[in-house]
């Protein structure tokens, strides 16, 4: 993988990346950076949070996608470190579930306080009739901290509820949603600060619903044109597994939409291979235009709620998207439809996003 990377940096326009120091070996950061959340070391226990192990992380503020592993002093619950330790992540805030309560924390974000981690229960759940509560599809934030007073959380929950709740209020409270329409029952649901709504794409993607604490809408999708596969791909496609994600790029105001294609490797254990990705740029009548070039822009998606960046400020490959889940990590190049990835266990599949003057900074445009 370096030597391709190698071979393409005259594409990119490098920054000096956020300053680091040093202490002890191990390396503090002084604002939060774009990174991948690895695990953490075993380091002992306490009483406040039981077994908790040093935060690792991929910084990926490098020069090179894979550079730079860091082991930070930051100690952090061991009990994140698991695929059912999390529901969730937004803006840096991660969430989980309990006895029926969803509690945000700022444990792995690498920058927030170790000593006085923030951590807020949100009130018990309320669970629609002939809904469930437990399993949960993926979390979204309206703002970048719950404790901003408009801030709502919003959860999506595999079947038909979505919650929606606003933590800062004196009283706060759920916001139930029942959606009727089966294509949303699996959908991950995104914020979109242009329309100041929740939105989510039905499963195919043919029209997207969006939400808030009083209204919904539905807008039908129409695809002007495709990509242009050979035969034998798109056969091989029709047989993969498909998800849909909504992104939206705060630099420049535009809502993508990303398809990707996943395949079971029999003969590496049967495990899931990112095989094609493909991305179209929604417009506000209704059209999904598929495009190859979204120019100074890389997108990530995770087990968090996904961003998108302008990569020149982040030594990223412009027009690309980045992508990390249980089992395997990696970048997809969306005009040469090239992928370069490797396979390892990711239990806490997350990308934290950079400050959020980064990521709401138009000036760069």
């Amino acid at each position: 993988m370096r030597s391709l990377l190698l071979s393409r940096l005259s594409r990119l326009c490098l920054k000096k990346p956020p300053a680091l120091r040093h202490l002890g070996g191990a390396r503090f950061l002084s604002e939060t950076p774009l990174c991948h959340i690895i695990g953490a070391e075993p380091c002992g226990s306490t009483s406040r949070d039981g077994d908790i192990g040093k935060l690792v992380i991929y910084d990926y503020n490098a020069e090179f996608w894979d550079e730079t592993k860091v082991i930070l002093e930051k100690k952090v619950p061991m009990e994140l470190m698991t695929e059912t330790g999390t529901i969730g992540a937004s803006h840096g805030w991660v969430a989980t579930l309990k006895d029926g309560v969803v509690r945000l924390q700022d444990d792995l974000n690498p920058s927030a306080s170790e000593s006085d981690p923030k951590r807020i229960s949100l009130p018990p759940l309320v669970t629609l009739p002939h809904c469930q509560t437990q399993l949960v599809t993926n979390v979204a934030m309206s703002s970048s901290s719950p404790e901003d007073d408009d801030c709502i959380v919003a959860v999506k929950f595999l079947g038909p509820q979505l919650s929606l709740c606003r933590p800062a209020q004196k009283n706060p409270e759920w916001v139930n949603i029942r959606i009727t329409d089966p294509g949303f029952f699996s959908s991950r649901v995104m914020y979109s600060k242009r329309d100041e709504m929740f939105s989510m794409p039905a499963s195919g993607g043919n029209y997207i619903g969006s939400w808030d604490l009083e209204k919904h809408k539905l807008q039908t999708l129409h695809y002007p044109n495709h990509p242009e596969f050979v035969q034998s791909e798109w056969e091989k496609l029709d047989t993969c597994f498909r998800s849909e994600e909504l992104v939206e790029s705060r630099p420049t105001g535009e809502v993508f939409m990303v398809k990707r294609f996943k395949e079971r490797n029999n003969d590496e254990g049967m495990r899931m291979e990112v095989r094609q990705i493909v991305v179209f740029k929604l417009t506000d009548y209704g059209y999904a235009f598929y495009t190859e070039d979204i120019r100074d822009l890389c997108i990530f998606l995770s087990k968090s709620e996904p961003f998108c960046l302008q990569a020149s400020l982040y030594h990223k490959l412009p027009n690309s998207v980045y992508f990390v889940d249980k089992s395997e990590s990696g970048f997809f190049e969306i005009e040469q439809k090239n992928k370069d990835g490797i396979f390892s266990s990711n239990p806490v599949p997350y990308f934290i996003p950079p400050p959020q003057s980064y990521l709401n900074d138009k000036s760069n445009n």
